[in-house]
């Protein structure tokens, strides 16, 4: 099989990114996760409320609460969001979060309660690990007890425990995904970060040099299968390696801009560019590709700068998740691939 651009040489060893979601202030994040099963969730909590936009490219998306985030939608606040493992089962996760947040009586007043209004969205992970164990409202809960605006965990961990990407030629090639985080603190005062669960169909590029760092094995160590190449040979390309659903990147970014939900709206779409800088082919038909954009308010800037930051964010969010990636179950993890 043909291998992409990029074979690793002596001493390339890429380093992570500074910077993590929880320094845009009012962010928490909490991990939850089963290292035997290899699945988890991963909590991303605003305890004072922040405004929040959402985008899904990909074609087979898992979702709960992301109507209410449209901008002619009446909620204005959310309270946390979620992203989990386990498939559609893992929308479960988000119960649990609610019923830590009501708990500590965070959410929306209607009178006669505070309802916690909490977005997720999942990505597939059944293929590693037990399938039949997935993230539950109790993963959740513990997930959001975690939850601190401290230094976040990255690799194996939430979201990411049981992720893979490069799976489209095939998943006795693929190699081994994860949780990623990354953060910047512009001259204005704003501060961009982003969080993302990288498991995809295609492999990840560094987003500065365009390297590939982890993607479809090859037969020899240290190089990949060439996406465009292999798929182009196909008559029907994905159809013979792939099933439906079987994938999915799922992120959030955030800031502390003054913006609207229209506007945060506009900042989730411009950071999937950090999305298609990083990982080739994105978007596709079975992925379920979706980024949500919230902000705790406080700076005001431009939506243009936000967005052009937030894909930067993205993009390095995406690098370091695969820089931490850890090998399991016979998948290999990029540092142990290209050394």
């Amino acid at each position: 099989m043909e291998s992409s651009h990029y074979t690793n040489r002596a001493g390339d060893k890429p380093a992570r990114y500074p910077g993590s979601i929880t320094d845009v202030p009012g962010i928490a994040v909490g991990h939850a996760q089963d290292n035997i099963a290899l699945t988890g969730c991963t909590v991303i909590v605003a305890e004072q409320g922040a405004v929040c936009g959402v985008d899904v490219r990909g074609s087979a998306p898992g979702t709960r609460e992301t109507e209410l985030l449209q901008p002619t939608a009446l909620v204005q606040h959310i309270h946390a969001l979620c992203l989990s493992g386990g498939s559609a089962f893992g929308l479960a996760a988000a119960q649990g979060v609610m019923q830590r947040l009501q708990e500590q009586e965070i959410g929306l007043d209607v009178g006669v309660a505070k309802v916690p209004i909490v977005p997720s969205a999942i990505l597939f992970d059944l293929a590693l690990g037990d399938p039949t164990v997935v993230p539950t409202a109790e993963m959740g809960y513990a997930a959001a007890v975690s939850a601190s605006s401290g230094m976040v965990a990255e690799g194996n961990v939430g979201a990411g425990t049981g992720a893979t990407l490069g799976k489209f030629a095939g998943i006795d090639r693929s190699m081994k995904g994860g949780f990623g985080t990354a953060s910047v603190q512009l001259p204005n005062g704003l501060i961009v970060g982003a969080a993302v669960a990288v498991n995809a169909v295609g492999e990840v590029r560094h987003p500065k040099n365009g390297r590939t760092l982890a993607g479809a094995r090859s037969d020899e160590k240290g190089s990949f299968i060439d996406p465009l190449s292999f798929l182009t040979q196909l008559a029907n390309p994905f159809q013979g390696t792939l099933k439906p659903g079987t994938n999915t990147t799922i992120a959030a970014v955030a800031c502390n801009g003054s913006f609207t939900k229209t506007e945060m709206t506009k900042i989730a779409q411009m950071a999937h560019n950090g999305l298609a800088r990083t990982i080739y082919p994105v978007h596709t038909m079975y992925d379920g590709d979706t980024v949500f954009a919230m902000t705790t308010g406080g700076v005001e800037s431009s939506v243009d700068l936000a967005g052009m930051w937030a894909a930067e964010v993205l993009g390095y969010a995406v690098h370091n998740a695969i820089v931490a990636a850890q090998s399991v179950d016979g998948t290999p993890c990029s540092q142990e691939w290209l050394t």
